[in-house]
């Protein structure tokens, strides 16, 4: 590779990191054509942005991005090394769980989630569980609505709950005489006076 392509491909990784909020980096070594390009296929649908990339290039991008230092995670690229980009948090490291079902790679080198850096492959399984923006905000209105359709719920079975007591009030009206009422609150008070 000469120096004018390597500052071609430097500038292409740059590029793709420079607003990126969610960066995996994964050992794709060992996945034959076939399934490289299966890997490749899934992450697409997910809305992830797969390059292979030279560790070398890599670290010199991420040494030019403003704003984050991604220095925790160069001591991770030592052999094949694949950049993941998303924007949901946590749909790489799902990715990579799923497709490890079936096979021993792809491997978890690094991530930059969150403003939070990981390293090592044993913290793919928190990655997979981070909740993303969306699933959070989804919980919370979840959460705002629950009062809500409980008290929409009871308001509209109230009419007829109101209705029901109505008309177990009137039959007991209609088997009480009014006239016997009064006489017998006259009675009672006609003792007490005495």
């Amino acid at each position: 590779m000469t120096k004018d392509q390597k500052v071609v491909a430097i500038q292409e990784i740059k590029d793709l990191l420079q607003d990126a909020k969610v960066v995996y980096v994964a050992d794709l070594e060992g996945l034959n054509a076939g399934k490289s390009s299966d890997f490749r296929r899934q992450a697409f649908k997910n809305n992830i942005k797969v390059k292979v990339v030279k560790n070398t290039l890599l670290q010199k991008a991420m040494e030019q991005i403003d704003g984050v230092d991604f220095s925790e995670m160069f001591q991770s690229f030592k052999g094949n090394s694949a950049v993941l980009i998303s924007e949901t948090a946590n749909a790489p490291a799902k990715l990579i769980k799923d497709f490890r079902k079936k096979e021993e790679k792809p491997a978890l080198k690094s991530a930059f989630v969150q403003e939070t850096f990981y390293v090592g492959d044993n913290n793919l399984e928190t990655l997979a569980n981070i909740k993303s923006r969306e699933e959070m905000i989804g919980e919370i209105i979840g959460l705002l609505q629950s009062p809500i359709r409980n008290v929409l719920s009871a308001l509209q079975n109230k009419p007829e709950t109101v209705e029901a007591k109505a008309e177990e009030a009137a039959p007991a009206a209609e088997e009480t005489p009014a006239t016997e009422a009064p006489e017998a609150a006259a009675e009672g008070d006609a003792p007490a006076a005495e």
